[in-house]
Protein backbone atom coordinates (compact mmCIF):
# COMPACT_ATOMS: atom_id res chain seq x y z
CA UNK A 1 0.00 0.00 0.00
CA UNK A 2 2.65 2.26 1.01
CA UNK A 3 4.19 1.33 -2.39
CA UNK A 4 1.55 2.45 -4.06
CA UNK A 5 0.92 5.96 -2.48
CA UNK A 6 4.61 6.57 -3.02
CA UNK A 7 4.16 5.65 -7.25
CA UNK A 8 1.54 8.08 -7.09
CA UNK A 9 3.47 11.00 -5.18
CA UNK A 10 5.75 10.41 -8.00
CA UNK A 11 3.56 10.57 -10.55
CA UNK A 12 1.89 13.52 -9.06
CA UNK A 13 5.11 15.17 -8.40
CA UNK A 14 6.04 14.61 -12.54
CA UNK A 15 2.66 15.39 -13.35
CA UNK A 16 2.74 18.86 -11.32
CA UNK A 17 6.33 19.78 -13.07
CA UNK A 18 5.63 18.81 -16.28
CA UNK A 19 2.63 21.33 -15.99
CA UNK A 20 4.65 23.97 -14.15
CA UNK A 21 7.39 23.63 -16.69
CA UNK A 22 5.14 24.01 -19.59
CA UNK A 23 3.24 27.08 -17.82
CA UNK A 24 6.67 29.00 -17.57
CA UNK A 25 7.82 28.09 -20.83
CA UNK A 26 4.22 29.61 -22.29
CA UNK A 27 4.26 32.50 -20.26
CA UNK A 28 7.78 33.20 -20.68
CA UNK A 29 7.22 32.59 -24.80
CA UNK A 30 4.46 35.78 -24.23
CA UNK A 31 6.49 37.79 -22.84
CA UNK A 32 9.36 37.58 -25.05
CA UNK A 33 7.17 37.70 -28.30
CA UNK A 34 5.12 40.88 -27.57
CA UNK A 35 8.42 42.61 -26.50
CA UNK A 36 9.98 41.59 -29.85
CA UNK A 37 6.98 42.52 -31.21
CA UNK A 38 6.49 46.03 -29.70
CA UNK A 39 10.67 46.65 -30.30
CA UNK A 40 10.29 45.35 -33.55
CA UNK A 41 7.05 47.13 -35.38
CA UNK A 42 5.69 50.54 -35.64
CA UNK A 43 2.48 51.42 -35.30
CA UNK A 44 1.63 48.03 -34.83
CA UNK A 45 -2.43 47.18 -35.18
CA UNK A 46 -4.41 44.67 -33.94
CA UNK A 47 -6.13 44.40 -37.20
CA UNK A 48 -2.81 43.28 -39.08
CA UNK A 49 -2.34 40.88 -36.07
CA UNK A 50 -5.60 39.07 -36.68
CA UNK A 51 -4.72 38.97 -40.22
CA UNK A 52 -1.85 37.74 -40.61
CA UNK A 53 -2.27 34.92 -37.52
CA UNK A 54 -4.84 33.43 -40.04
CA UNK A 55 -2.74 33.89 -43.03
CA UNK A 56 -0.13 31.26 -44.01
CA UNK A 57 3.07 31.67 -42.69
CA UNK A 58 4.95 30.43 -45.85
CA UNK A 59 7.37 32.64 -47.85
CA UNK A 60 7.69 34.74 -44.58
CA UNK A 61 11.41 36.04 -44.41
CA UNK A 62 13.75 33.72 -43.03
CA UNK A 63 15.81 36.39 -41.32
CA UNK A 64 12.55 37.22 -39.71
CA UNK A 65 11.94 34.04 -38.28
CA UNK A 66 15.24 33.90 -37.47
CA UNK A 67 14.61 36.61 -35.35
CA UNK A 68 11.91 35.57 -33.49
CA UNK A 69 13.45 32.37 -32.70
CA UNK A 70 16.92 33.99 -31.61
CA UNK A 71 15.04 36.76 -29.18
CA UNK A 72 11.79 34.68 -28.23
CA UNK A 73 11.73 30.67 -28.84
CA UNK A 74 15.83 30.36 -27.29
CA UNK A 75 15.07 32.97 -23.86
CA UNK A 76 11.71 31.09 -23.21
CA UNK A 77 13.27 27.56 -23.39
CA UNK A 78 15.91 28.49 -21.53
CA UNK A 79 14.13 29.95 -19.05
CA UNK A 80 11.89 26.51 -18.68
CA UNK A 81 15.39 24.98 -18.68
CA UNK A 82 16.18 26.81 -15.52
CA UNK A 83 13.22 26.29 -14.07
CA UNK A 84 13.55 22.49 -14.72
CA UNK A 85 16.91 22.34 -13.14
CA UNK A 86 15.27 23.85 -10.23
CA UNK A 87 12.72 21.24 -9.91
CA UNK A 88 15.41 18.11 -10.44
CA UNK A 89 17.56 19.71 -7.27
CA UNK A 90 14.70 20.39 -4.70
CA UNK A 91 12.49 17.61 -5.95
CA UNK A 92 12.87 15.30 -2.87
CA UNK A 93 13.33 18.27 -0.36
CA UNK A 94 10.94 20.66 1.49
CA UNK A 95 11.66 23.77 -0.68
CA UNK A 96 10.20 21.43 -3.63
CA UNK A 97 6.59 23.19 -3.16
CA UNK A 98 8.03 26.50 -2.56
CA UNK A 99 9.63 26.45 -6.02
CA UNK A 100 6.30 25.13 -7.31
CA UNK A 101 4.21 27.86 -5.95
CA UNK A 102 6.83 30.49 -7.17
CA UNK A 103 6.51 28.82 -10.62
CA UNK A 104 2.88 28.66 -10.87
CA UNK A 105 2.55 32.35 -9.52
CA UNK A 106 5.30 33.66 -11.57
CA UNK A 107 4.00 32.40 -15.02
CA UNK A 108 0.65 33.33 -14.39
CA UNK A 109 2.39 37.34 -12.99
CA UNK A 110 4.06 37.53 -16.33
CA UNK A 111 1.39 36.54 -18.37
CA UNK A 112 -0.84 39.16 -16.67
CA UNK A 113 1.59 41.85 -16.80
CA UNK A 114 2.78 41.09 -20.24
CA UNK A 115 -0.87 41.47 -21.51
CA UNK A 116 -1.60 44.41 -19.49
CA UNK A 117 1.76 46.05 -21.18
CA UNK A 118 0.24 44.70 -24.87
CA UNK A 119 -3.12 46.04 -23.63
CA UNK A 120 -2.02 50.04 -23.27
CA UNK A 121 0.73 49.66 -25.86
CA UNK A 122 -1.55 48.10 -29.07
CA UNK A 123 -4.58 50.16 -27.65
CA UNK A 124 -6.58 46.30 -27.52
CA UNK A 125 -9.56 48.01 -25.03
CA UNK A 126 -10.61 50.60 -27.86
CA UNK A 127 -10.23 48.09 -30.58
CA UNK A 128 -12.29 45.81 -28.72
CA UNK A 129 -15.25 48.69 -27.92
CA UNK A 130 -14.57 49.63 -31.57
CA UNK A 131 -15.68 45.92 -32.76
CA UNK A 132 -19.11 46.20 -31.04
CA UNK A 133 -18.95 49.36 -32.52
CA UNK A 134 -21.24 49.77 -35.98
CA UNK A 135 -20.40 52.55 -38.12
CA UNK A 136 -22.33 53.36 -41.57
CA UNK A 137 -19.77 55.45 -42.68
CA UNK A 138 -18.23 53.27 -45.65
CA UNK A 139 -21.66 52.36 -46.58
CA UNK A 140 -22.64 55.97 -46.84
CA UNK A 141 -19.46 56.71 -48.62
CA UNK A 142 -18.52 53.79 -50.70
CA UNK A 143 -19.28 54.62 -54.59
CA UNK A 144 -19.27 51.43 -56.05
CA UNK A 145 -17.59 50.89 -59.41
CA UNK A 146 -20.63 48.91 -60.93
CA UNK A 147 -22.89 52.07 -60.50
CA UNK A 148 -20.49 54.69 -62.12
CA UNK A 149 -19.34 54.94 -66.12
CA UNK A 150 -15.95 54.75 -66.84
CA UNK A 151 -14.94 56.34 -70.38
CA UNK A 152 -11.85 55.25 -71.37
CA UNK A 153 -9.72 57.00 -74.27
CA UNK A 154 -9.83 55.90 -78.05
CA UNK A 155 -6.35 54.87 -76.99
CA UNK A 156 -6.18 53.32 -73.97
CA UNK A 157 -3.18 53.80 -72.25
CA UNK A 158 -0.76 51.41 -70.42
CA UNK A 159 -0.24 51.05 -66.77
CA UNK A 160 3.04 50.41 -64.99
CA UNK A 161 2.34 50.56 -61.15
CA UNK A 162 5.02 50.29 -58.97
CA UNK A 163 4.79 49.61 -55.15
CA UNK A 164 7.66 50.31 -52.70
CA UNK A 165 7.66 48.45 -49.71
CA UNK A 166 7.41 50.46 -46.64
CA UNK A 167 8.28 53.72 -48.39
CA UNK A 168 7.58 57.18 -46.62
CA UNK A 169 8.02 60.89 -47.37
CA UNK A 170 9.21 60.50 -44.11
CA UNK A 171 12.67 59.68 -45.60
CA UNK A 172 13.21 62.73 -47.27
CA UNK A 173 15.06 66.16 -45.81
CA UNK A 174 12.89 68.67 -43.82
CA UNK A 175 13.58 71.21 -46.58
CA UNK A 176 11.78 68.85 -49.13
CA UNK A 177 8.74 68.05 -46.76
CA UNK A 178 10.17 64.67 -45.10
CA UNK A 179 11.29 64.52 -41.38
CA UNK A 180 15.37 63.10 -42.06
CA UNK A 181 18.32 65.86 -41.81
CA UNK A 182 19.71 64.54 -44.51
CA UNK A 183 17.77 63.14 -47.63
CA UNK A 184 17.97 59.35 -47.99
CA UNK A 185 16.06 59.37 -51.14
CA UNK A 186 16.86 61.66 -53.31
CA UNK A 187 16.02 60.36 -56.84
CA UNK A 188 12.63 59.52 -55.59
CA UNK A 189 12.18 63.40 -54.32
CA UNK A 190 13.01 64.77 -57.61
CA UNK A 191 10.94 62.23 -59.55
CA UNK A 192 8.03 63.66 -56.95
CA UNK A 193 8.49 66.94 -57.00
CA UNK A 194 9.36 66.68 -60.92
CA UNK A 195 5.60 65.43 -61.81
CA UNK A 196 2.40 64.95 -59.53
CA UNK A 197 2.05 64.63 -56.29
CA UNK A 198 -0.74 66.62 -55.13
CA UNK A 199 1.53 69.09 -53.29
CA UNK A 200 0.14 71.62 -55.15
CA UNK A 201 2.48 75.21 -55.50
CA UNK A 202 4.52 73.75 -52.20
CA UNK A 203 7.79 72.69 -53.16
CA UNK A 204 7.34 70.27 -50.29
CA UNK A 205 6.02 65.99 -50.77
CA UNK A 206 3.22 64.79 -50.43
CA UNK A 207 1.94 61.63 -49.50
CA UNK A 208 -0.74 59.50 -49.16
CA UNK A 209 -2.18 58.53 -45.41
CA UNK A 210 -2.38 55.18 -44.62
CA UNK A 211 -6.20 54.13 -42.65
CA UNK A 212 -6.77 51.47 -40.68
CA UNK A 213 -7.02 48.64 -42.99
CA UNK A 214 -4.33 49.27 -44.86
CA UNK A 215 -0.97 49.56 -43.34
CA UNK A 216 0.78 46.22 -44.22
CA UNK A 217 1.12 44.89 -47.59
CA UNK A 218 -1.73 43.24 -48.27
CA UNK A 219 -4.24 45.66 -46.85
CA UNK A 220 -2.07 48.44 -48.52
CA UNK A 221 -2.57 46.46 -51.89
CA UNK A 222 -6.64 46.22 -51.47
CA UNK A 223 -7.02 49.99 -50.47
CA UNK A 224 -5.14 50.97 -53.39
CA UNK A 225 -7.14 49.03 -56.11
CA UNK A 226 -10.18 48.81 -54.51
CA UNK A 227 -10.61 52.47 -52.03
CA UNK A 228 -11.66 50.18 -49.85
CA UNK A 229 -9.66 48.84 -45.87
CA UNK A 230 -9.51 45.29 -46.16
CA UNK A 231 -11.29 44.71 -42.84
CA UNK A 232 -12.89 41.73 -41.82
CA UNK A 233 -14.66 40.82 -38.19
CA UNK A 234 -12.53 38.71 -35.65
CA UNK A 235 -14.45 35.30 -36.06
CA UNK A 236 -14.75 35.17 -39.72
CA UNK A 237 -11.11 36.62 -40.59
CA UNK A 238 -9.58 33.22 -42.30
CA UNK A 239 -8.62 34.42 -45.75
CA UNK A 240 -5.98 31.64 -46.16
CA UNK A 241 -9.50 29.28 -46.12
CA UNK A 242 -11.36 30.80 -48.90
CA UNK A 243 -11.59 30.29 -52.38
CA UNK A 244 -12.25 33.74 -53.35
CA UNK A 245 -11.13 37.52 -52.03
CA UNK A 246 -14.18 39.95 -51.55
CA UNK A 247 -15.69 38.42 -54.96
CA UNK A 248 -18.54 41.26 -55.14
CA UNK A 249 -16.08 44.46 -55.39
CA UNK A 250 -14.79 45.82 -58.61
CA UNK A 251 -11.24 46.42 -58.14
CA UNK A 252 -9.01 48.69 -60.53
CA UNK A 253 -7.93 44.85 -61.74
CA UNK A 254 -11.26 43.88 -62.95
CA UNK A 255 -12.12 47.18 -64.76
CA UNK A 256 -8.49 47.26 -67.07
CA UNK A 257 -9.04 43.30 -67.10
CA UNK A 258 -12.75 43.45 -68.60
CA UNK A 259 -10.69 46.62 -71.11
CA UNK A 260 -8.98 43.93 -72.51
CA UNK A 261 -5.33 44.64 -71.15
CA UNK A 262 -2.95 42.27 -70.14
CA UNK A 263 -2.05 42.36 -66.85
CA UNK A 264 1.08 41.24 -64.72
CA UNK A 265 1.96 41.21 -61.06
CA UNK A 266 5.81 40.99 -60.58
CA UNK A 267 7.35 40.07 -57.43
CA UNK A 268 10.64 38.77 -55.69
CA UNK A 269 8.47 37.08 -52.99
CA UNK A 270 6.13 34.08 -52.77
CA UNK A 271 2.67 35.08 -54.60
CA UNK A 272 0.41 33.30 -52.05
CA UNK A 273 2.15 35.21 -48.42
CA UNK A 274 -0.57 37.13 -46.86
CA UNK A 275 -3.00 36.27 -49.71
CA UNK A 276 -1.39 38.75 -52.67
CA UNK A 277 -1.81 35.72 -55.63
CA UNK A 278 -5.46 34.72 -54.43
CA UNK A 279 -6.31 38.76 -54.66
CA UNK A 280 -4.66 39.49 -57.90
CA UNK A 281 -6.14 36.11 -59.64
CA UNK A 282 -9.51 36.93 -58.00
CA UNK A 283 -9.72 40.55 -59.48
CA UNK A 284 -7.85 41.28 -62.77
CA UNK A 285 -6.81 37.75 -63.60
CA UNK A 286 -3.18 38.87 -63.31
CA UNK A 287 0.04 36.70 -64.54
CA UNK A 288 1.61 36.23 -61.20
CA UNK A 289 5.09 36.11 -61.69
CA UNK A 290 6.91 35.32 -58.35
CA UNK A 291 9.94 34.17 -56.64
CA UNK A 292 8.65 30.68 -57.45
CA UNK A 293 8.01 31.01 -61.39
CA UNK A 294 11.33 32.75 -61.58
CA UNK A 295 12.88 29.87 -60.16
CA UNK A 296 11.14 27.91 -62.97
CA UNK A 297 12.25 29.75 -65.58
CA UNK A 298 15.42 29.07 -64.39
CA UNK A 299 16.71 32.69 -63.82
CA UNK A 300 18.60 31.67 -60.94
CA UNK A 301 19.93 28.67 -58.68
CA UNK A 302 17.02 26.59 -57.45
CA UNK A 303 18.40 27.18 -53.94
CA UNK A 304 19.26 31.11 -54.02
CA UNK A 305 17.52 32.67 -51.66
CA UNK A 306 18.09 35.84 -50.10
CA UNK A 307 15.83 37.78 -47.65
CA UNK A 308 11.94 37.57 -48.84
CA UNK A 309 12.97 35.44 -51.80
CA UNK A 310 15.12 37.07 -54.55
CA UNK A 311 16.83 40.55 -54.49
CA UNK A 312 15.19 43.63 -56.10
CA UNK A 313 18.00 44.38 -58.61
CA UNK A 314 16.99 41.28 -60.49
CA UNK A 315 13.16 41.85 -60.41
CA UNK A 316 13.70 45.26 -61.94
CA UNK A 317 15.96 43.31 -65.00
CA UNK A 318 12.51 40.70 -65.31
CA UNK A 319 10.57 44.19 -65.51
CA UNK A 320 12.00 45.08 -68.47
CA UNK A 321 11.60 41.86 -70.26
CA UNK A 322 8.05 41.60 -69.34
CA UNK A 323 7.32 45.21 -70.40
CA UNK A 324 9.71 44.30 -73.82
CA UNK A 325 7.06 41.29 -74.07
CA UNK A 326 3.85 43.23 -73.47
CA UNK A 327 4.49 46.29 -75.58
CA UNK A 328 4.76 43.56 -78.95
CA UNK A 329 1.12 42.69 -78.27
CA UNK A 330 -1.70 44.48 -79.38
CA UNK A 331 -3.53 45.34 -76.14
CA UNK A 332 -2.78 47.46 -73.70
CA UNK A 333 -0.61 46.47 -70.53
CA UNK A 334 -0.85 46.73 -66.89
CA UNK A 335 2.28 45.76 -64.85
CA UNK A 336 2.50 45.58 -61.35
CA UNK A 337 5.85 45.78 -59.24
CA UNK A 338 6.10 45.43 -55.38
CA UNK A 339 9.68 45.39 -53.58
CA UNK A 340 10.96 44.05 -50.70
CA UNK A 341 14.53 45.07 -50.18
CA UNK A 342 13.04 47.84 -48.07
CA UNK A 343 11.07 45.66 -45.55
CA UNK A 344 11.72 45.86 -42.20
CA UNK A 345 13.93 45.03 -39.91
CA UNK A 346 16.75 46.84 -41.68
CA UNK A 347 15.95 46.13 -45.41
CA UNK A 348 18.19 44.05 -47.47
CA UNK A 349 21.28 45.13 -48.62
CA UNK A 350 22.32 44.07 -51.65
CA UNK A 351 25.48 43.92 -54.26
CA UNK A 352 24.99 47.58 -55.71
CA UNK A 353 24.46 49.50 -51.95
CA UNK A 354 26.25 51.75 -51.51
CA UNK A 355 27.64 52.69 -47.68
CA UNK A 356 26.52 56.07 -47.60
CA UNK A 357 24.63 56.63 -44.29
CA UNK A 358 25.68 55.16 -41.06
CA UNK A 359 22.47 53.57 -40.79
CA UNK A 360 22.04 50.21 -42.52
CA UNK A 361 18.24 50.72 -43.68
CA UNK A 362 19.29 54.18 -44.99
CA UNK A 363 21.79 52.76 -47.28
CA UNK A 364 19.14 50.26 -48.38
CA UNK A 365 16.45 52.59 -48.88
CA UNK A 366 19.22 55.02 -50.77
CA UNK A 367 20.03 52.25 -53.03
CA UNK A 368 16.11 51.10 -53.81
CA UNK A 369 15.81 55.51 -54.57
CA UNK A 370 18.72 55.53 -57.21
CA UNK A 371 16.95 51.93 -58.66
CA UNK A 372 13.54 53.50 -59.06
CA UNK A 373 15.31 56.69 -61.01
CA UNK A 374 17.39 53.95 -63.45
CA UNK A 375 14.51 52.00 -63.93
CA UNK A 376 11.99 54.75 -65.04
CA UNK A 377 15.01 56.55 -67.32
CA UNK A 378 15.09 53.52 -68.62
CA UNK A 379 11.08 52.86 -69.10
CA UNK A 380 11.84 57.07 -70.72
CA UNK A 381 13.63 56.04 -73.59
CA UNK A 382 11.27 53.17 -74.61
CA UNK A 383 8.77 53.86 -77.95
CA UNK A 384 5.90 53.02 -75.79
CA UNK A 385 6.56 55.52 -72.93
CA UNK A 386 4.64 57.98 -74.13
CA UNK A 387 0.88 55.81 -73.99
CA UNK A 388 2.33 55.12 -70.29
CA UNK A 389 1.10 55.73 -66.95
CA UNK A 390 3.54 55.31 -64.56
CA UNK A 391 2.75 55.10 -61.04
CA UNK A 392 4.75 55.06 -57.79
CA UNK A 393 3.65 54.55 -54.72
CA UNK A 394 4.71 53.40 -51.01
CA UNK A 395 2.88 50.46 -49.98
CA UNK A 396 2.27 51.52 -46.22
CA UNK A 397 4.44 53.09 -43.67
CA UNK A 398 7.77 51.56 -41.92
CA UNK A 399 7.05 49.17 -39.36
CA UNK A 400 10.61 49.51 -38.22
CA UNK A 401 10.56 50.91 -34.97
CA UNK A 402 13.95 52.44 -34.58
CA UNK A 403 14.14 54.04 -37.73
CA UNK A 404 12.00 57.02 -37.39
CA UNK A 405 12.27 57.26 -33.21
CA UNK A 406 13.92 61.23 -34.20
CA UNK A 407 10.93 61.55 -36.27
CA UNK A 408 8.50 63.99 -34.18
CA UNK A 409 5.43 63.38 -32.96
CA UNK A 410 3.69 65.56 -34.65
CA UNK A 411 5.11 64.86 -37.77
CA UNK A 412 2.35 62.90 -39.86
CA UNK A 413 3.66 60.27 -41.97
CA UNK A 414 2.46 59.62 -45.18
CA UNK A 415 3.81 56.66 -48.16
CA UNK A 416 5.78 57.95 -51.04
CA UNK A 417 3.48 58.77 -54.31
CA UNK A 418 4.32 60.11 -57.66
CA UNK A 419 2.20 60.07 -61.01
CA UNK A 420 4.38 60.42 -63.96
CA UNK A 421 3.10 61.28 -67.54
CA UNK A 422 -0.63 61.42 -66.19
CA UNK A 423 -2.96 62.10 -68.88
CA UNK A 424 -5.52 64.44 -66.97
CA UNK A 425 -4.40 68.15 -65.33
CA UNK A 426 -4.80 68.92 -61.90
CA UNK A 427 -7.59 71.10 -60.96
CA UNK A 428 -7.04 72.38 -57.61
CA UNK A 429 -3.56 73.77 -57.43
CA UNK A 430 -3.37 73.68 -53.70
CA UNK A 431 -2.18 70.80 -51.75
CA UNK A 432 -4.42 67.96 -51.25
CA UNK A 433 -5.18 65.99 -47.87
CA UNK A 434 -5.82 62.64 -49.20
CA UNK A 435 -5.42 58.88 -48.05
CA UNK A 436 -4.61 55.92 -50.60
CA UNK A 437 -7.73 54.64 -50.92
CA UNK A 438 -8.05 57.75 -53.71
CA UNK A 439 -5.18 56.50 -55.34
CA UNK A 440 -7.67 53.76 -57.01
CA UNK A 441 -9.68 56.39 -59.35
CA UNK A 442 -6.94 58.46 -59.33
CA UNK A 443 -5.05 55.85 -61.46
CA UNK A 444 -7.95 55.68 -63.84
CA UNK A 445 -7.94 59.43 -64.65
CA UNK A 446 -4.28 59.44 -64.77
CA UNK A 447 -4.56 56.96 -67.51
CA UNK A 448 -7.02 59.15 -69.27
CA UNK A 449 -10.25 57.80 -67.75
CA UNK A 450 -13.09 59.73 -67.18
CA UNK A 451 -15.09 59.32 -64.27
CA UNK A 452 -18.27 59.88 -63.84
CA UNK A 453 -19.02 61.84 -60.03
CA UNK A 454 -14.81 61.22 -59.89
CA UNK A 455 -15.42 59.16 -57.25
CA UNK A 456 -14.85 55.35 -56.97
CA UNK A 457 -14.91 53.29 -53.40
CA UNK A 458 -13.78 55.55 -50.87
CA UNK A 459 -11.54 57.21 -53.36
CA UNK A 460 -11.44 60.63 -54.73
CA UNK A 461 -10.04 61.56 -58.40
CA UNK A 462 -7.57 63.79 -57.07
CA UNK A 463 -6.97 65.35 -60.35
CA UNK A 464 -10.48 66.84 -60.12
CA UNK A 465 -12.26 69.06 -57.82
CA UNK A 466 -14.12 66.99 -55.68
CA UNK A 467 -13.12 66.96 -52.05
CA UNK A 468 -11.50 64.10 -50.81
CA UNK A 469 -13.15 62.52 -47.27
CA UNK A 470 -10.12 63.62 -45.43
CA UNK A 471 -10.91 66.97 -46.83
CA UNK A 472 -14.90 66.77 -46.22
CA UNK A 473 -14.61 65.21 -43.09
CA UNK A 474 -11.49 65.43 -41.61
CA UNK A 475 -8.71 62.60 -41.19
CA UNK A 476 -9.27 61.70 -37.82
CA UNK A 477 -12.99 61.27 -38.16
CA UNK A 478 -12.60 59.61 -40.90
CA UNK A 479 -9.91 57.37 -38.89
CA UNK A 480 -12.18 56.46 -36.06
CA UNK A 481 -14.96 55.79 -38.07
CA UNK A 482 -13.01 53.04 -40.14
CA UNK A 483 -11.82 51.65 -37.06
CA UNK A 484 -15.51 50.33 -36.06
CA UNK A 485 -17.41 47.18 -37.93
CA UNK A 486 -18.92 47.92 -40.79
CA UNK A 487 -22.34 45.42 -42.35
CA UNK A 488 -21.09 46.40 -46.35
CA UNK A 489 -17.42 45.12 -45.19
CA UNK A 490 -18.81 42.10 -44.09
CA UNK A 491 -20.88 41.54 -46.91
CA UNK A 492 -18.50 42.11 -49.28
CA UNK A 493 -16.08 39.63 -47.48
CA UNK A 494 -18.15 36.91 -48.18
CA UNK A 495 -16.69 34.53 -45.39
CA UNK A 496 -17.20 31.04 -45.59
CA UNK A 497 -17.34 30.16 -42.06
CA UNK A 498 -17.19 26.34 -42.64
CA UNK A 499 -14.01 26.81 -44.44
CA UNK A 500 -13.09 29.43 -41.82
CA UNK A 501 -13.61 26.88 -38.99
CA UNK A 502 -13.09 23.47 -40.19
CA UNK A 503 -11.39 20.80 -39.17
CA UNK A 504 -7.20 20.83 -39.00
CA UNK A 505 -6.90 18.13 -41.06
CA UNK A 506 -9.28 19.13 -44.00
CA UNK A 507 -7.07 22.65 -44.04
CA UNK A 508 -3.54 20.81 -44.16
CA UNK A 509 -5.11 18.57 -47.08
CA UNK A 510 -6.64 21.74 -48.71
CA UNK A 511 -3.13 23.48 -48.55
CA UNK A 512 -1.55 20.48 -50.22
CA UNK A 513 -4.20 20.65 -53.29
CA UNK A 514 -3.26 24.25 -53.13
CA UNK A 515 0.40 23.73 -53.32
CA UNK A 516 -0.17 21.40 -55.99
CA UNK A 517 -2.07 23.62 -58.03
CA UNK A 518 0.96 26.20 -57.30
CA UNK A 519 3.36 23.73 -58.61
CA UNK A 520 1.42 22.44 -61.70
CA UNK A 521 0.58 26.17 -62.33
CA UNK A 522 4.01 27.24 -62.72
CA UNK A 523 5.35 24.25 -64.26
CA UNK A 524 2.89 24.70 -67.20
CA UNK A 525 4.32 28.68 -66.94
CA UNK A 526 7.61 27.26 -67.12
CA UNK A 527 7.31 25.25 -70.36
CA UNK A 528 5.59 27.86 -72.55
Amino acid sequence: MKKIIKNHKAIAIKLETILAVTLVFLSALIMFSVKWLLATWSELTVDEIIYHMVAPLQGTSTAMLKEYILHCSIPAFLVSMIVMAMFMIFRKKRAYGYALMISFAGAFFTTGFTVANAWDDLDIGNYLVSQFETSDFIDQNYVDPKDVKLEFPEKKKNLIYLYLESTEVTFADQKSGGAFRENVIPELTSIALENEDFSGEDDKLNGGYAMPGATWTMGALFAQTSGLPLKISIDKNAMDSQSSFFPEIVTLGDILHKEGYNQEFLLGSVGYFGGRKLYFKSHGNYEIKDYSYWKNQHKFDPSYWVNWGFEDKKLYEYAKEELTKLSKKPEPFNLTLLTVDTHFPDGYVCEICQDKFDDQYANVYNCASRQVKEFVDWCKTQDWFDDTTIVISGDHPTMDHDFCNNVPMEYERTVYTAYINSKAETEIKERRDYTTFDDFPTTLAAMGVKIEGDRLGLGTNLFSGERTLSEKYGREFEKGELEKKSKLMIKFGQIDKNAAFESKEAKELKEKEKKAKIEAETKNASTN
